[in-house]
């Protein structure tokens, strides 16, 4: 059994050679931002191959216990993209990522659904009625997921030619205007990683973008920047002077890093000095307006994750301005 545990890790689990900042050609900043970066996607393919192996979620959970804070909630991203593909296979069980989030993945709902969305980039279309993302609110993380995929191994088209996705029909029964945005909100979380965590290189590719994606684009990267770190005070507060009139999104996007964090209990004291600098609290006070502006929140023509954005982004702004 363990033999086969091993060939299954081996056959479904990329090459870790697709992370290195050199074969993807991202912009180099420093020694410690490449081994920082590279380090989250050799985590993400850790916990990737826990998944794989055995698609059992007891099994990921005690293989990924050993990982650092700082890095362990990308390993369960990674765990939540294997368990969307194996979902998305011809043959199996198919409640693979039903039962890691109702087990281990519980308190890392928001890296388990991106990390669906990248299974969603690695499926055929007709395989996506099998994804499981049942939260109508939070489903739209898959989206950011798919998002960061693209702009990750397409960086070309999806970063540099500014490619959108129109017309992308999923969810069914969500209009794909928003669909676009969440979906450049990963490919602004996928731009930090793209421009090396410079903030100089970061904010000159998303002002590359038409305006009316940038806050968007910004709010991913603000997320990025919270939750992966790789800067320093100067840096972040470089960043969000960059940011210009996305100040806001920017925040929100941090905030949304923070709320992670802290239900995943992985805050680590970049994540602190993130939110002070982007959101001007604490990562508890950040995570408290996510949640307040979760209250009422209700599907109308505008989704309700757009209102709950929105909301947050206005909190801060008033705050920040």
């Amino acid at each position: 059994m363990q033999k086969w545990h091993a060939l299954r890790r081996r056959i479904l689990t990329p090459d870790v050679a697709e992370t290195s900042v050199a074969v993807r050609g991202f912009h180099v900043k420093s020694p410690a931002a490449v081994e920082r970066l590279e380090t989250v996607g050799r985590s993400f393919l850790a916990g990737y191959g826990a998944a794989a192996a055995t698609g059992r979620p007891a099994d990921v959970e005690a293989e990924l216990a050993a990982l650092s804070d700082t890095y362990r909630g990308f390993a369960f991203e990674g765990a939540g993209m294997a368990m969307g593909v194996l979902d998305g296979l011809p043959v199996g069980h198919g409640h693979h990522v039903r039962d890691f989030l109702t087990g281990p993945g519980d308190p890392h709902i928001y890296m388990v659904y991106v990390g669906v969305g990248w299974a969603m980039a690695r499926l055929p279309r007709f395989r996506w009625s099998r994804l499981y993302a049942p939260d109508p609110l939070l489903r739209w993380l898959v989206l950011d997921g798919y998002g960061f995929h693209q702009a990750y191994f397409h960086t070309r088209r999806y970063v540099h030619e500014h490619f959108r996705e129109e017309h992308f029909g999923w969810p069914v029964d969500g209009p794909s205007w928003h669909a676009s945005r969440v979906i450049d909100q990963g490919i602004g979380r996928a731009t930090w990683f793209v421009g090396g965590a410079d903030p100089e290189r970061v904010a000159a590719l998303l002002n590359g973008f038409p305006p009316q994606r940038r806050p968007d684009l910004y709010s991913g990267a603000g997320l990025a920047a919270t939750y992966a770190g790789g800067v320093t005070r100067q840096e972040l507060e470089r960043f969000a002077e960059l940011a210009g009139p996305c100040r806001g999104a920017v925040a929100q996007g941090a905030a949304f890093a923070a709320a992670a964090r802290l239900r995943a209990g992985l805050v680590v004291p970049h994540n602190e000095l993130a939110t002070q600098v982007l959101c001007g609290s604490d990562v508890a006070g950040a995570a408290a307006v996510t949640d307040r502006a979760r209250e009422g929140l209700t599907d109308t023509d505008v989704p309700a994750y757009a209102t709950w954005r929105e909301r947050i982004t206005a909190a801060f702004a008033a705050h920040i301005s």
